[in-house]
């Protein structure tokens, strides 16, 4: 990995009709993160209200790509799309609709140069912080990530939050699963260690939403985080893990 410390990081945004929030976004990136940086958007469908957006930022911003997304439609492979598009160096996954906190980038990047191939952003540990969201859904964020960290020794209190800094060289070793939600977080984050990888957790403060509606489905999607909680919790248990 230690040929890919400098190169410059790239935004993976999944977006679903986010015209409201885009904009922010950009001026977000801007403002928190120095250049060079590459800031990839994939959508599922040409219809998607982002894209006269971005298309006209995009005259002015050579950084921002635009990628259609061909796995099938969803956040899982709209964010596989992303990783498709970036052979190496650090990539962090972000959310157009602005609840990620980018000042936290740049100590995503410190970590990642010191020699960590995952960096999570975690709401749950001491310093970090989530406001708003449904109760239930940030309820059993919580529950997962607290309890892997305490019974399976998993290396971040924030198991689901996909804010999340990988070696892309990495990923695409792992291979991605996921083909629907945003349990990708957790299936990449629990095979890394099963395999023993670097994972480092910074404290990060996540703010809801406050324009457009939220892709999130969570009782669609339970089942799937569920599985790789499972793969999380006996990789935390196995002897053979790293090796």
């Amino acid at each position: 990995m230690s040929e890919n410390l400098e190169q410059p990081v790239t935004l993976i945004v999944p977006v679903f009709n986010e015209a409201e929030n885009f904009p922010r976004l950009v001026e977000n990136v801007e403002r928190c993160i120095p250049q060079p940086y590459r800031l990839v958007v994939t959508y599922d469908f040409d219809e998607d209200s982002t894209l006269p957006v971005a298309r006209e930022l995009a005259q002015t911003r050579p950084e921002i790509e635009l990628v259609k997304n061909e796995f099938g439609r969803g956040p899982a492979n709209a964010i596989r799309a992303g990783f498709d598009a970036v052979e190496s160096g650090p990539a962090i996954v972000v959310m157009a609709d602005c609840s990620d906190d980018l000042s936290d980038v740049e100590p995503m990047l410190a970590k990642y140069r010191e020699g960590a191939t995952v960096v999570c952003a975690s709401r749950y540990m001491p310093g970090g912080e989530q406001q708003g969201g449904p109760w239930l859904k940030r309820t059993l964020s919580r529950l997962a990530g607290l309890s892997l960290y305490w019974f399976a020794r998993f290396p971040t209190r924030d198991a689901t939050n996909n804010f999340r800094l990988y070696d892309a060289e990495l990923v695409s070793d792992l291979g991605i699963e996921s083909e629907q939600g945003f349990e990708i977080a957790l299936e990449l984050t629990a095979k890394a260690f099963a395999r023993g990888e670097s994972i480092i957790e910074i404290p990060t403060h996540w703010t809801d939403r406050t324009d457009g509606e939220s892709n999130f489905r969570l009782f669609k999607w339970l089942p799937l985080y569920l599985k790789w909680y499972w793969v999380a919790f006996r990789a935390g248990w196995s002897p053979r893990r790293g090796k």
